[in-house]
């Protein structure tokens, strides 16, 4: 009879920052199980990396590579761009998926620019996906997943014309548009939301672009 435990690489490192009793894995899952708060450094990952390595050696434990999810990649530094490199050389390392909508534009914290803002040495290490433009078939799929979500009650026709909103503004601004519909419907006295309110919120709240070619067609109306 043997007992099997899921547990990640910071687990360990938070169970070990104060460790009390043995090495052996029934005590590491023990000290798991009592939360402290203290500093967990980069000495002691390396010695928990070199046990979780040793186990798995010896056939102990399996390694069952985690995904990293990095939204907005580029918002990251230098210094952090730096140690994901040293990171990602690890046996350890999880699937890394970063996501960026940017082109060409600087690396924070140089003055260079690589594409998508993140540094050619670790660009070159990386497949990179390409996506494309949502549909409106795919929009629509969306914003009903959307509303079901947020257990929003939305009529076919207004699900196609929200869509058409999407296609012309952004899926997030079509999005953003249902909450305050909702809310329209109910003061009409109505559960569901109809195409009337919907096109009462479009009409009160601008998207980016629309904001974006306003002030530029304004612009001697506002203070520069």
């Amino acid at each position: 009879m043997y007992h099997s435990f899921d547990v990640t690489l910071h687990d360990l490192d938070a169970a070990n920052a104060r460790p009390q009793g043995g090495q052996d894995i029934l005590s590491l899952m023990g000290q798991m199980m009592k939360p402290r708060k203290t500093e967990i450094t980069e000495k002691l990952r390396q010695e928990i990396n070199k046990v979780v390595n040793r186990y798995i050696d010896e056939g102990i434990a399996e390694l069952v590579p985690g995904v990293l999810f990095i939204d907005e990649v580029h918002m990251l530094d230098i210094e952090c761009f730096s140690y994901l490199n040293r990171a990602l050389e690890s046996s350890l390392a999880p699937i890394v998926i970063f996501a960026t909508n940017r082109g060409i534009c600087n690396v924070r914290g140089t003055d260079m620019t690589s594409p998508h803002g993140i540094p050619v040495d670790l660009l070159d290490r990386l497949v990179i996906i390409r996506t494309e433009t949502y549909g409106p078939t795919e929009m629509i799929q969306i914003l009903a997943i959307r509303a079901q979500v947020e257990e929003i009650e939305i009529d076919e026709e207004s699900l196609a014309f929200l869509g058409e909103i999407g296609q012309r503004a952004s899926l997030r601004h079509a999005i953003q548009l249902l909450s305050p519909a909702s809310i329209v419907a109910k003061t009409n006295g109505r559960d569901k939301i109809c195409k009337a309110d919907l096109e009462e919120v479009n009409s009160l709240y601008l998207d980016a672009k629309s904001s974006a070619r306003l002030l530029q067609e304004q612009q001697e109306r506002y203070i520069s």
